[in-house]
């Protein structure tokens, strides 16, 4: 059971099993919508992108890092600027987040892991707290994302179904 569950627990990560995975949110954006923000909604979606890959990259950090320092709460967390800086920002972003990712799979599949035990540094979170929480975490963006995508027109299929 050890093992179904820790790859479990790695699929759900990147899985696109009750929604559109990360990797289906981001391909083929236009490079011309990246930086804008639909009337109504305070982020475009090189602001959700990097904020998916800074708190995934986060919540890595704290499982793996005896020195982990907090970010702080909003500023570290949300880029400023709507745009991506550089036309290769964009693609940079994508692939840390799929690298970390990956780092979050293995950390569930290894079985030297005890995923109900504390982290050591932490103030009572747990490995599989943390695996859960960046799951929740980028399912939840990753479903804003698409209505950012929706909104500006550029979601494969317009509106319909993911």
């Amino acid at each position: 059971m050890d093992h179904a569950l820790r790859e479990q627990i790695a699929r759900c990560l990147g899985w696109e099993e009750a929604h559109a995975s990360f990797d289906r949110a981001v391909a083929d954006l236009p490079v011309s919508a990246r930086g804008r923000a639909p009337g109504g909604l305070p982020y475009s979606p090189w602001q959700l992108l990097e904020h998916l890959r800074i708190t995934q990259h986060d919540i890595l950090d704290f499982c793996r890092n005896p020195e982990y320092r907090e970010l702080s709460w909003p500023d570290d967390y949300w880029p400023a600027a709507a745009s991506p800086p550089s036309a290769s920002a964009w693609e940079e972003s994508i692939r840390q987040f799929g690298e970390d990712r990956a780092a979050l799979q293995a950390l569930a599949r290894d079985s030297a892991v005890d995923l109900a035990a504390r982290i050591p540094h932490g103030n009572g979170q747990t490995y599989l707290r943390e695996l859960l929480l960046a799951a929740d975490h980028a399912a939840y963006h990753v479903g804003e994302l698409i209505v950012v995508r929706r909104l500006l027109g550029v979601w494969p299929g317009g509106g319909g179904k993911p």
